[in-house]
Parts: C-alpha cells; sequence; structure tokens
C-alpha cells in the first residue's frame, strides 16, 4: 500500500475572602422568594456579577467524558493501567506484510519470542476498544484475526473485506474499517464485525484517522489522492473533503492536539505533517520535518509529539508548548522508521523498519537507538501492548 521513498479554560479569583463569602452567601440563599437580578434593576440594589461556568460541549452520546479538556491524552499516563489490561504479559506484537506473520517481541529482553501465522498482508495490529483483542489486519486476505493478549494466542480469522485499517468511534458501538481500494468506509459491530453501514468515499486510499475531542467527527487522510475527509461520527456520512495543496501529496497518520484544537497530518510525499483546524475544516499548512513523513506519537506526557521520516531515517520531535520542531534523531546506520507506539512507561518509542526487516527501540529522552531486532518481511503498524488508557479508538493503539 506504501511506496518507498528515495534518497477556554475560564479561570477566577476572587479578591477577597470577604467577597467570596458574600457571594456564597447570596447562592445560598437564592432561593423561592429571593431577589434576582431583575429586580436589583428595579430597585438600584447592588448585584454581585459572578463569572459563569464554562461551556463544555456535549460529547458524542456514550463517549467516555475525556478526563480533563485542556489536554485529552490524560488517562495515558504512565502507569495508569486499566485493570482489564494490568496482568497482561508486555509485548510489542509485529505485522509482516510480506511474511504473513506476526512477530512477537520481549521489549525487555529485545529478543522476538513468538511467531504467529496470520491472514494475507497483514497491515496493522488495532486494539480493540475494550482494550480486550488485538485485531490483526490482513489487508489482501480480507479477515481480521484476532489476538488474545492476555496469553498471546489467536483466534480464528473473521471475514472482512479489505480491511487495510481499523478505528472505533469513541463511544465504542461501531468498529470503522478503513477499505483502501474498496474505497469505503466500513461501519461494523466492534465485537462481531458484521457490517452495520457501508459509506462510499469519492477518494482514493482512505488509511489513517483521529477523531475530534468531542467525539462527534473524525479526519480522514486518503493517500492515492492527497486528499482529506471530514465524517460525522453518529450520522456516518462525509460532511467535507477537500484536496491538499501539493502536487502529489500522499498524506498518511492523522493525530489531534493534546488541547484538541488542531489536527496532525503526516504527509510522505510532501515530506512533512500537515497542520488543519478540524472544526473550520479550511486549508492546512504545512510543517517541514524530513524525507518520508509517516507516523505521529504523542509522548506520556503530552508534550511532544514524534515523527518518524522513514525516507532518510530519522524521527522528527514537534513541541506542543512552542508550536514548532524542537529535536531531530537520526538511526545510526539509517533505516526505514515507520508505524509503532510509546512504551507504556514512556521511555521508549517503538518504530518498524518497514524496508529493513526490523523494528527500532528507541530512547524518549535522548533519542539514542536501544535495539534493532530482525523481525519478518515489510513489518508495518505495530501495536505495543498494553498501554495506559481507558479504551482504545484503534490504529496501533490510540488511547484516551
Amino acid at each position: 500500500m506504501h511506496r518507498r521513498i528515495t534518497p477556554l479554560r475560564l479561570t477566577r479569583r476572587a479578591g477577597t475572602l470577604a467577597t467570596g463569602a458574600l457571594l456564597a452567601l447570596i447562592a445560598g440563599c437564592a432561593g423561592e422568594g429571593s431577589p434576582t437580578v431583575g429586580d436589583a434593576r428595579k430597585t438600584g440594589a447592588a448585584v454581585p456579577l459572578v463569572a459563569p461556568e464554562p461551556v463544555v460541549p456535549a460529547g458524542l452520546p456514550g463517549m467516555p467524558p475525556v478526563l480533563d479538556p485542556q489536554d485529552i491524552y490524560a488517562a495515558d499516563r504512565p502507569g495508569l493501567l486499566s485493570p482489564v489490561v494490568r496482568n497482561f504479559p508486555s509485548r510489542v506484537y509485529v505485522p509482516n506484510t510480506n511474511s504473513n506473520t506476526v512477530s512477537v517481541i520481549d521489549p525487555k529482553s529485545y529478543e522476538v519470542v513468538e511467531t504467529i501465522p496470520v491472514g494475507v498482508q497483514p497491515q496493522h495490529v488495532v486494539p480493540s476498544w475494550d482494550l480486550k483483542t488485538l485485531w490483526v489486519n490482513n489487508n489482501r486476505g480480507h479477515t481480521l484475526t484476532p489476538i488474545n493478549p492476555a496469553n498471546g494466542v489467536a483466534g480464528d480469522p473473521v471475514e472482512v473485506h479489505d480491511p487495510y485499517n481499523l478505528y472505533f468511534t469513541p463511544n465504542g458501538k461501531y468498529a470503522v474499517v478503513m477499505a483502501s481500494l474498496d474505497r469505503e468506509l466500513v461501519f461494523r459491530d466492534p465485537h462481531t464485525m458484521n457490517r452495520v453501514k457501508t459509506t462510499p468515499v469519492s477518494c482514493f486510499g482512505v488509511n489513517h484517522a483521529d477523531f475530534s475531542a468531542d467525539g462527534r467527527y473524525f479526519i480522514v487522510s486518503c493517500e492515492f489522492s492527497g486528499e482529506l475527509l471530514k465524517v460525522d461520527t453518529e450520522k456516518m456520512e462525509v460532511v467535507a473533503q477537500q484536496k491538499l495543496p501539493f502536487e502529489g501529496a500522499m498524506p498518511q497518520d492523522v493525530k489531534i492536539s493534546p488541547d484538541g484544537g488542531t489536527f496532525y497530518i503526516a504527509d510522505m510525499m510532501a515530506h512533512g505533517v500537515w497542520v488543519l483546524d478540524g472544526e473550520k475544516f479550511t486549508t492546512p499548512k504545512l510543517l517541514p520535518t524530513g524525507e518520508g513523513a509517516h507516523g505521529l506519537y504523542i509522548s506520556r506526557d503530552s508534550r511532544e509529539m514524534y515523527i518518524p521520516n522513514r525516507g532518510e531515517g530519522s524521527i522528527s520531535v514537534f513541541d506542543f508548548a512552542k508550536n514548532g520542531l524542537t529535536k531531530k534523531w537520526w538511526l545510526p546506520d539509517g533505516g526505514s522508521p515507520d508505524m509503532g507506539g510509546v512504551s507504556a512507561d514512556g521511555k521508549v518509542l517503538w518504530l518498524s523498519g518497514r524496508y529493513d526487516d526490523e523494528v527500532y527501540a528507541i530512547d524518549t529522552r535522548s533519542g539514542k537507538q536501544l535495539a534493532r531486532i530482525p523481525v519478518g518481511g515489510g513489518p508495518h503498524g505495530l501495536a505495543v501492548y498494553p498501554q495506559p488508557g481507558r479504551y482504545s479508538l484503534g490504529h496501533t493503539g490510540v488511547f484516551r
């Protein structure tokens, strides 16, 4: 599916304790028969002005509310493992697209401890919304292989046509299959994978996505036509579409900022990241990062975003507070860093080496390569599991 690239929060302080006490007293006495603002205006009496509480937009029905409106990744801190996954062994699951296998790596020993046969052309390993299952997307085999992360045992494959990638709506109601060659977004039951609704798209190569902070819409990248879609989650319909302003654009991974205000879209041909206002869906601006920009991964403290540049063997580091790139890490002896994830403790960034049949472990504090592990042919969307978070939105592990 991919080509190789060559060389409002409102805050308020009471002025004094007396003022605070007065406001509390008035609030407590404002029952039946109490003077209203209208009464005060008629009589000329002084009425204290109390700032209104900030209005938080209603989220997608059934979606667990965000823990912190200023940081939608607040549930992803080190150690915040859900009781569902707390006893799962720590592993890195690597789908080998050309070998039709999943390599399982022990992150402590940096060794492959098991190789699981799956279907034809596995692209991504995707944690389910309820965190209980890992779904291997066998793109050309037209199946999903479930893996039990408690014991690493693979179950019987489930028939699903063209599952290039897989997401889950924030309320857990639907699985969303990115049917890239079929040119469809297919909404399915998240457990049985039975088809619920098919949404045809006019762009080519739907592949990656991320959801708005309130879950009411999501942004989708279309790899082969260089387009972006905006999809209404509840209606399951495309509500907006645009062509990226770069000839030959090839958008890949999509990720929303911690404050929920901005979407970032990696582009392997524009060699950078598009910066998009998801609400307005206006033309995004390009932030150059490196040749073959591909994946997007948020640090455990929500301060940084790691951007692997597959075509040049580097990882760019974006600082959200500074709104800019602050570091670039280069893999020794080169490489092709692609998709991956951050370890549960936040100390290691794991990335597949798409064209080098290997996996890289990178120290997130220094950028130093910790290990380079041989795996099967064409490793792609690896999943680090378990990870902190209350539920999964899919891909290689997007948790909230």
